[in-house]
């Protein structure tokens, strides 16, 4: 899940070359013309780090921090002490989690710049922010019914529906679609898009070979995982497969000596240790969970066969993290015809086919 450390990473096999991030509204030169900026979240995950690409006689910026006063006002501060009159004229966002999308409307509109993203996070961004204001629906809180949530855990769901919308700025309502393989150039150097699943429908990184860097979005992180989750919306997806085949994917594309650029913690080297670490953790925990399914479970059931905390339901936004990477996992081994689901009495009981 984000934000929970992975214990077993090995500072023998990746490395930190720099002492420290940037101060709040500065930036750093990571390589020629990529620049750090750290964003502060209102979260437990305390930041997000964001990309300045100078381009030429503009800057290109990747991703933007949730949408808060306070982080207007960061933006402002990077604004005054970079001391470059350059405008923004482009806004390349990763994915569509808030805190990567959220000020993009608001820097669209202060210069006047396009959004950037792939078509499957746009459109996705734009029917989550619809939401806000309205009522969970049925299908909501019976998905969570069936994990196994108690009364308490799905009144709160039904006075927290809704929240997705309000860290982020109103998007524009057309935006430049980027895809696949598509290759960008910024500021003279070629980035190619790979394009990985799982952790959202269309994550896009951007690996520039001249300069030796990867930025990885959520994609892949060197010390904490990515949460991977099945949602209300298609409770029968199977993302888990698509995040370890867009794992494995990028480790094919990309060279193991890049620079990677992550959202969260610091720059690293050592891009394919992290992936085999990140991959095969997550194959350990699948066969924990296999083995937990010796007897039927609901999901909330399996939390301590996948997690190193203690999931509760009072902490209702960590709960629902943790149901729906359960269920990602339960969902990879009911697609591989290893588990079977029985409902009973609105609540689905897990467990090993004979």
């Amino acid at each position: 899940m984000d934000g929970q450390t992975d214990a077993a990473e090995s500072s023998q096999t990746v490395s930190y070359p720099f002492e420290a991030p940037p101060a709040r509204g500065q930036t750093l030169e990571v390589v020629s013309g990529v620049h750090w900026i750290r964003m502060p979240l209102p979260y437990a995950l305390d930041h997000i780090n964001l990309w300045a690409i100078e381009d030429g006689d503009a800057w290109t910026i990747v991703d933007t921090g949730t949408c808060t006063e306070n982080n207007a006002q960061v933006w402002r501060e990077v604004f005054a002490n970079s001391g470059d009159k350059r405008p923004i004229s482009r806004i390349l966002v990763t994915h569509m989690h808030p805190d990567h999308v959220g000020m993009a409307g608001w820097l669209g509109r202060k210069f006047n710049a396009r959004l950037w993203m792939t078509r499957l996070e746009y459109l996705s961004c734009r029917v989550m922010v619809s939401d806000t204001g309205r009522e969970a629906p049925p299908e909501g809180v019976a998905f969570y019914q069936q994990a196994g949530w108690g009364d308490a855990a799905l009144e709160t769901y039904r006075l927290r529906f809704g929240n997705f919308g309000k860290h982020i700025h109103a998007l524009p309502e057309s935006f430049r679609r980027i895809a696949d393989q598509e290759i960008i150039r910024i500021g003279g150097h070629d980035w190619r898009v790979i394009v990985g699943r799982g952790h959202s429908p269309e994550h896009a990184c951007l690996y520039c070979e001249s300069l030796g860097v990867l930025i990885s979005g959520d994609q892949v992180l060197p010390r904490i995982s990515s949460n991977v989750s099945v949602y209300p919306t298609e409770p029968d997806a199977n993302p888990m497969q698509e995040w370890l085949d867009s794992l494995a994917r990028i480790q094919r594309e990309v060279p193991d000596d890049v620079l990677v650029l992550p959202s969260h913690n610091e720059p690293f080297r050592g891009l394919h240790a992290r992936l085999d670490r990140l991959a095969g953790g997550q194959v350990k925990a699948l066969r924990r969970l296999k083995n937990a399914l010796a007897e039927p479970k609901r999901a909330v059931d399996v939390f301590g066969a996948l997690f190193a905390r203690t999931i509760t339901e009072q902490d209702v936004a960590l709960l629902s993290m943790a149901t729906g990477e359960a269920l990602a996992c339960l969902n990879y081994w009911m697609a591989l015809g290893e588990v079977k689901r029985e409902c009973v009495n609105g609540v689905n009981w897990y467990s090993n086919r004979a």
